[in-house]
């Protein structure tokens, strides 16, 4: 009889601690998903974006006004290359970048930072480019662990803690 109870609570214990595992992974799983949705720009590969400067951009600076074409701030992920294409009849600069007029310049990011550039096609005079990480499989896979496990882990500690329902022995 007492080596039944002590089976009976061995197979309580482990049933307990491998639904909460699966609760906790489930959960962590939902959460980061949800997240991961937030950063669909950057679960891509790297790749070449061009950003061309209209003709008429150097006057519209001047008189203050934005060009509606050209975004205050980018994002990228490591390893794109932005292509800046000089379709003004001015010669314009953007951070390292000297791009004479009817010209195209190219800037490799490498590196996961965010910049402020000097820009000459825009009326604050600068351009935000933000370059994060790619979002893969892997870095996914990572997050959904990293946030099951523990989560499965205080799951279980509740549920061993939790009274038994106690089956009748017949």
């Amino acid at each position: 009889m007492k080596e039944k109870n002590m089976n009976f609570a061995r197979k309580t214990v482990a049933s307990r601690i491998v639904i909460s595992m699966l609760a906790g992974l489930l959960i962590g799983a939902a959460i980061n998903e949800i997240s991961f949705l937030f950063l669909r720009e950057s679960a891509r590969a790297p790749k070449v974006i061009e950003l061309v400067i209209p003709d008429g951009t150097a006057e519209k600076v001047a008189r203050g006004e934005a060009p509606p074409t050209i975004p205050t701030s980018m994002t990228f992920v490591v390893g794109d290359t932005l292509l800046v294409k000089n379709d003004d009849k001015s010669n314009h600069e953007l951070g390292p970048l000297w791009i004479p007029a009817g010209t195209s310049a190219s800037l490799s990011l490498d590196a996961a930072q965010s910049y402020a550039f000097d820009c000459s096609f825009q009326p604050g005079q600068y351009l935000d480019l933000d370059v994060r990480e790619a979002l893969t499989a892997g870095t996914r896979l990572y997050g959904i662990l990293f946030s099951g496990i523990p989560l499965g882990i205080l799951i279980a500690l509740y549920a061993l803690i939790a009274p038994a329902k106690k089956k009748a022995l017949i």
